[in-house]
Order: structure tokens, then C-alpha cells, then sequence
């Protein structure tokens, strides 16, 4: 059964978390950082410039992880994200150097993975794919996904717009062969094990690991999330055709007026090429955001996620326990 083998990955994990690929975000160090506490890390091909940047991301992961068990650490699954949308010309390389480095777990986003799942499965590797609804779960399940990650409303950058509770319940009602990954404002272990009860494998987390040391997003942004709550959030599927959050301050920063913005096609900005400049600086976040209060290095975080998660579950059993002599 697919979820049995995502179950694998989980049984070498300390916590059953993903620490989410974000664009300009993630990198190697954040990766190794957080595979190395017991957290699977990861980062998205298309965050490097080229094929050869992409191969040298790839050996850096290589030679961390041996470092990591040849000093007798057990470190978690590392993760690869790959576009696969028709649109991205680099897919076919991209997935070809996955292949070559036998990356053991591959993230597929924006579009339907096809042929690709055969190839990964040809490897060993597990596929996990992004889907926003039940439909596309459905889609992903007939390519031959080993589980889908349930991108709900209030994720980070390219985010759903569904309610968390009501999309696991729709996805389930598909089976519980393949493994889910909960995505969506999530920032504590509490949360991870809020997220399992709702029927969740695994949860993902991206916008807390925004504000690490290691993370390569500008020092702007560590600081943006660490003053903003979730009202600062705001969707729109103007800028690129899909809808994503992102931060009101670096919006209102670059001279974006938000009402404009509220009534522009979905798209139309991107598609007008519309003085590029002007969105560089524009900070992407999810709901999870007004929770951050520091910039600690990827493994205190993650130490702390497990300590969390370890809490809340004591807690949790306690709880059941009394109920039940009662």
C-alpha cells in the first residue's frame, strides 16, 4: 500500500513534519539543518538559477547526509519539489538529475504528475503531490501518487482555499491507502497533532521556517513575519493566475493600492508584465504567521516542534485518561 510506504519515512522521523520547499527560501542548510533533528527538509528545484546550481544543491544534500551518518546521527528523508506543469522548461532536466541522485522523496506542484510517477517509483522514491480539492486529489491518485499534501486555506504563497477540516473529510472519503500531508497555518507540534487527528500522515510547514537563521529569505521578510498577524494576509490570484497570500505590508510597501488589486482579472498582472521591479520585494506568508515571534536556527526550531508535539500528545493521553476513570 502507497500510504504503508510514506509510513516508512515516518517511522525514521522524529515528528511527522515536512518542513515545506519555498521558493527563495529554502535551501540545502535548511534542509540538512532540520533532516538532521529528525524533521524531513526540502527545497524546490526552480529555487536555483540552473541545472548546474540544481546539481550542486544535490551533492551538498548528498554529502551532508553521509556526514550526518557517518557521526552516527539517524537523520530523516530529505525532499525534492518539482514543477511539473507543462510550462516549466527545466522539468525534464530537473527530473532527470532527481533520478540520477535517487533523491528519496519528490514533491510534485502545479500540474498533473503523469509519466513522472512511474520514473520516481522506478527509483525507489516516494511521490507526494500538491492538491487544493478533492478533484485534483482524485486526479493524482489515478497518476499512482503515494499520498497527496492537502493544501488548505490559509497556506503560504501558492496556497487552497478550503477549509482544513473540510478538505481532509472530502479527501478521505477517497480511501485511506494513500498518506495525506496536512498544509496550512500550521506552527507548533500542537498543531501536528491537531492535524493527525484530523486524519492527517504528516504535516507541512513552511511560513515558520520563513523566520530561521538558515532560510535564505531577505532579512526584510524574517522581520515582516515576525509583526504581522493573520489580518496582514491577503489572497489574491491577480499577481500569477493562482491564488496566494501574501504579506499587506510589503504589498502596501511597493505602492500597491489593495483595491485595485481586490477587482484585477486573476493573472492580468503577470500577464501585463506590469514593472517587474515592483514586485520583488513583495513577502509571501500563511495564517500561521501571527504565531512567530523569533528568528531561532532551524534545529532549535525543530527541537522545539518535537518537544511541542511530544507535550500536547502527554497531554492529549492524560486527558482520555481521566475521561475514561471517570
Amino acid at each position: 500500500m502507497a500510504r504503508a510506504e510514506v509510513q516508512k519515512l515516518i517511522d525514521r522521523m522524529a515528528i511527522p513534519v515536512i518542513a515545506a520547499p519555498m521558493f527563495l527560501v529554502s535551501n540545502p542548510a535548511l534542509a540538512l539543518a532540520c533532516c538532521a533533528e529528525g524533521v524531513m527538509g526540502s527545497f524546490p528545484a526552480h529555487g536555483t538559477r540552473s541545472r548546474e546550481e540544481f546539481r550542486a544543491w544535490l551533492d551538498e544534500m548528498e554529502v551532508g547526509i553521509k556526514r550526518l551518518e557517518d557521526a552516527g546521527k539517524k537523520p530523516a528523508p530529505w525532499a525534492v519539489n518539482l514543477v511539473v506543469h507543462p510550462s516549466n522548461d527545466r522539468y525534464p532536466g530537473d527530473l532527470e538529475l532527481v533520478e540520477r541522485y535517487r533523491v528519496p522523496v519528490v514533491l510534485t506542484s502545479k500540474g498533473a504528475p503523469g509519466d513522472a510517477i512511474k520514473r520516481i517509483h522506478g527509483w525507489g522514491a516516494v511521490a507526494l503531490h500538491d492538491i487544493a480539492n478533492r478533484r485534483h486529489a482524485e486526479k493524482a491518485l489515478e497518476a499512482g501518487v503515494d499520498g497527496v499534501i492537502a493544501v488548505a486555506g490559509g497556506a503560504g504563497g501558492h496556497t487552497g482555499t478550503i477549509n482544513p477540516f473540510a478538505l481532509m473529510n472530502e479527501i478521505r472519503q477517497l480511501g485511506e491507502d494513500f498518506a495525506v500531508v496536512l498544509a496550512g497555518g500550521m506552527s507548533t507540534g500542537r498543531d501536528v497533532l491537531a492535524a493527525q487527528a484530523m486524519g492527517a500522515d504528516l504535516a507541512y510547514i513552511g511560513t515558520r521556517f520563513i523566520a530561521t537563521r538558515e532560510a535564505m529569505a531577505a532579512a526584510a521578510h524574517k522581520q515582516m513575519i515576525l509583526e504581522t498577524r493573520a489580518t496582514d494576509v491577503f489572497l489574491t490570484a491577480s499577481i500569477d493566475g493562482a491564488p496566494a497570500n501574501w504579506l499587506t505590508p510589503s504589498l502596501l510597501a511597493a505602492g500597491i493600492d489593495l483595491d485595485v488589486l481586490r477587482t484585477t482579472l486573476p493573472g492580468k498582472i503577470v500577464a501585463a508584465q506590469e514593472n517587474k521591479k515592483r514586485w520583488k520585494d513583495i513577502y509571501t506568508a500563511g495564517h500561521g504567521v501571527g504565531n512567530i515571534e523569533d528568528i531561532p536556527s532551524a534545529s532549535d526550531l525543530c527541537r522545539r516542534l518535537i518537544q511541542q508535539y511530544r507535550e500536547a500528545k502527554s497531554q492529549m493521553s492524560g486527558a482520555v485518561m481521566q475521561r475514561a476513570v471517570a
